[in-house]
């Protein structure tokens, strides 16, 4: 993982953020690049707050050593509220019972919640509905006054960032306006109020508002693939080393069931990771390693613990032991992340944070 790299996509999207701040999301361990990690070198290079999904991951963040606010926004009403609260994260509160579920805990240690109102402006799926909205209201209104909760934030999320263009978004921002002056109507007066993700910190400045919140390009992969890269850079290399090189003869198959037959007298390698490592088996026979300063094709079916890549007939100079990268930021040649996404019908986001197993995690730069 290079945490030069995240240094310098949170520079490109603070210039294109503006006037706004910037919300590193680093849910589901930094998207698999480590939370902690991307979240000490975004603050570092300008990031002003840190996002994440649930009250556990921004425990181990305050564990980490991460000072800077906090907002986690998807949990359970039955969760500890109570270690948020003595922590100082901000909580996002969807439904009026999740709202009463955070008074609670803070009636019980005597401290005020600090809370996020979430808006579904047109996602349908986690936030506050039109026909909730009111009711939570009410309620947001009377533990205000109890100093229960203190209101910081108004956000809300968006449905086709990636499609910049899309009616949708300016649907959306209107409903999200239309809530932020529901509240002020009734005096609840937010400080901060954001919606931006990625896609539309980098194309929808009319969507910044107070704080813009990427996640997927604080790890350089880009939102909208075919807008190009917005000169991000990606911080993630999966590579291994090579554990066997081995002659195979014409007209011999390799791996489980010889979906692969040679064509010819050839070299093969075998790199030690699988699909329990989070090489996908549907990957077989579609993807390509760097390996020997050469683009080689895996041949054959991803196996648990293994694939087979054919060096050609001479074997390219492989040798056992040489590193082999199956993805990285394209630089050096090699494949990177939406070169698995393609044959598999997904998206990037899902290849990186589906790398896990006996795959470790050691860092670069930042410092």
């Amino acid at each position: 993982m290079d945490l030069d790299a995240i240094a310098h996509n949170i520079r490109i999207l603070r210039e294109h953020a503006g006037n706004a701040g910037l919300m590193a999301v680093v849910k589901a361990d930094g998207y698999n690049h480590g939370g902690a990690a991307v979240a000490a070198a975004a603050l570092a290079a300008g990031a002003r707050e840190i996002g994440v999904t649930t009250i556990a991951e921004a425990l181990q963040l305050r564990r980490a050593g991460i000072a800077a606010p906090i907002l986690c926004w998807l949990n359970t009403p039955e969760v500890d509220y109570r270690s948020a609260i003595e922590a100082n994260i901000e909580i996002g509160v969807p439904s009026t019972t999740h709202l009463l579920a955070i008074a609670a805990a803070a009636s019980a240690i005597g401290k005020p919640a600090t809370i996020a109102i979430k808006v579904d402006t047109g996602l349908n799926r986690n936030g506050a509905s039109p026909e909730e909205y009111p009711l939570l209201l009410d309620e947001l209104i009377r533990l205000t006054r109890e100093g229960t909760v203190r209101l910081r934030t108004i956000f809300s999320h968006l449905a086709h960032a990636d499609e910049p263009g899309n009616p949708v978004l300016d649907s959306q921002r209107q409903r999200f306006l239309d809530a932020i002056a529901t509240a002020q109507a009734r005096g609840l007066e937010p400080e901060v109020v954001h919606l931006a993700n990625s896609a539309a910190t980098l194309t929808r400045p009319d969507l910044h508002f107070d704080l813009v919140r990427p996640g997927i390009a604080v790890y350089g992969l880009t939102p909208i693939p075919e807008l190009g890269t917005f000169g991000l850079i990606p911080a993630m290399t999966v590579r291994t080393r090579v554990a066997l090189v081995k002659e195979v003869a014409a007209g011999e198959g390799v791996s489980y069931g010889h979906g692969w037959i040679a064509p010819r007298d050839t070299v093969v390698a075998l790199l030690p990771a699988g699909y329990a490592d989070g090489i996908p088996r549907a990957l077989g026979g579609k993807f390509d390693v760097l390996l020997g300063g050469v683009r080689r094709p895996g041949i054959g079916r991803v196996c648990m613990d293994q694939v087979v890549v054919d060096l050609g007939p001479d074997g390219g100079g492989v040798r056992e032991g040489d590193h082999a990268v199956f993805f990285g930021n394209g630089r050096r040649g090699e494949p990177v992340a939406q070169d698995w996404a393609d044959p598999l019908g997904t998206i990037h986001y899902e290849v990186v944070t589906g790398l896990r197993g006996r795959i470790m995690k050691r860092y670069i730069g930042g410092g």
